[in-house]
């Protein structure tokens, strides 16, 4: 069975698109596990913010590296990964020959 633990700050978003299609049925058959994880939840602060100013200045928001580090320390202790994934939008464009690679994975963690 392949494992897939997906870091997410709006993991709701995530419950509709994973309880449909192909990705239901390979849960249904045992063949995929996903298992969605709030980033909210692995902060220290009392208002679960896990956003901050840029260091410097400038315009926009930034993820704080505490959760995020909390979350991957506390999943890697569960089990190893074969890959991390941290998706970003100057990120190497997904296709096929990626897709066929990590499909030979069991265990794959997707911050997102």
């Amino acid at each position: 069975m392949v494992r897939i633990d997906i870091i997410s700050c709006v993991p709701e978003l995530l419950e509709r698109p994973l309880k449909h299609s192909i990705l239901k049925r390979a849960q249904d058959k045992e063949l995929l596990q996903v298992v969605v994880h709030n980033l909210r939840d692995y902060t220290s602060n009392k208002h679960r913010q896990i956003d901050d100013y840029p260091y410097g200045g400038g315009g926009g928001m930034v993820l704080k590296i505490e959760p995020i580090a909390n979350l991957v320390r506390h999943l890697s202790k569960e089990r190893t990964y074969d890959e991390k994934i941290y998706m970003t939008p100057d990120g190497a464009p997904f296709h096929q020959s990626m897709a066929n690679q990590l499909s030979m994975a069991t265990n794959l963690m997707i911050l997102a």
